[in-house]
């Protein structure tokens, strides 16, 4: 016989916490100088470019999106605009080569994941959520994101603005 376990007041308020959707971008990083010969490749792969933004405050890159296809999904290029960028910094440690810099997945709504990864015991790099490009609600989730799990690489936590 199956039993039906009720449900738990904890289960009920998470379902209502807007969760992951789908991967929003994959971000590269790209030295400087590279970025135009990098999007001409992209292109020639059949990728469309759909934004392009200098991103100034802590960030400090020239960001390139392309997307793939006609789904949701993105390519993301970062070319750092001065030393002081941490996609400059990710370069550096990378031995002067770009390469994989993060993956976004896009929410619902970015303050109820911010507090319920919080609650949860995720590493969130940011103290709340914040302005990203294009309009966008961001924040970081530290590689080591969970001590008992860490996912290993950098995580952008994204919503779309309304």
């Amino acid at each position: 016989m199956e039993t039906v376990a009720a449900a738990s007041p904890l289960k009920d308020e998470l379902a209502n916490i807007p969760g992951i959707q789908f991967v929003d971008h994959v971000a590269i990083a790209v030295k400087q100088g590279d970025l135009e010969g990098q999007v001409a490749a992209y292109k020639m792969l059949g990728f469309t470019e759909v934004h392009r933004e200098d991103v100034l405050g802590g960030d400090q890159v020239r960001e390139v999106l392309l997307r793939i296809g006609d789904g949701p999904n993105l390519i993301q290029l970062l070319e750092p605009l001065n030393a002081s960028s941490p996609v400059q910094k990710l370069i550096e440690k990378n031995g002067g080569r770009g390469g994989f810099a993060h993956v976004a997945f896009r929410v619902r709504n970015a303050r109820e994941s911010f507090d319920a990864m919080t609650a949860q015991g995720f590493h969130i790099i940011d103290k709340a959520p914040r302005k990203g490009s294009r309009g966008t609600t961001v924040f970081f989730v530290h590689p080591k994101s969970l001590d008992s799990a860490p996912f290993g690489f950098l995580i952008e936590i994204v919503e779309e603005p309304v």
